[in-house]
């Protein structure tokens, strides 16, 4: 596969990131159907009223094929939270969620932030091992009933040094 370029997020993009969300999700996770509608509701939201000082988002693609996606968005004064962090199953493996995951702690440097939060599962072992790798902890970890199923929901931070 050509190597994959990064760029921001335009709004045209919000279809196919609630499409690939909703579909890899239930594929993948048997996700019902409230878990593309969320994406579609933080999507319509950023789109509305992000600041673009402090906030923003990335696709990653070749050409004009799209593969994966990655937001800052601020969570508080001064902590970021990492947002719809997407690989399509084709791209995985080969170093583009370490450059979508730079990409955006980068970002949330640069802009003053101290730290960044994000809330994901437990099922999703490669992301995981992938943010601990880079140095972001586990918060907090709680069995919960959400999109229809039984899931491991978990907090993770990591404070700017």
């Amino acid at each position: 596969m050509t190597e994959a370029a990064i760029r921001p997020f335009r709004p045209d993009d919000a279809p196919w990131l609630v499409e690939r969300h909703a579909t890899l999700y239930a594929r993948d996770e048997g996700f019902d159907e409230t878990f593309g509608a969320l994406v579609a509701e933080i999507l319509d939201a950023f789109i509305a009223d992000h600041d673009p000082s402090c906030e923003a988002g990335w696709i990653a693609h070749v050409e004009d094929r799209r593969l994966g996606s990655i937001f800052c968005v601020r969570q508080s004064e001064g902590i970021a939270k990492l947002r719809l962090f997407l690989l399509v199953t084709e791209a995985r493996g080969q170093g583009l969620g370490q450059r979508l995951l730079d990409t955006c702690t980068g970002f949330a440097r640069a802009r003053g932030y101290s730290g960044m939060a994000l809330w994901t599962h437990e099922s999703h072992r490669a992301a995981c091992a992938l943010y601990a790798r880079n140095g972001w902890r586990l918060t907090a970890s709680k069995p919960v009933r959400s999109f229809g199923c039984d899931l491991v929901e978990q907090s993770w931070e990591i404070a700017f040094r």
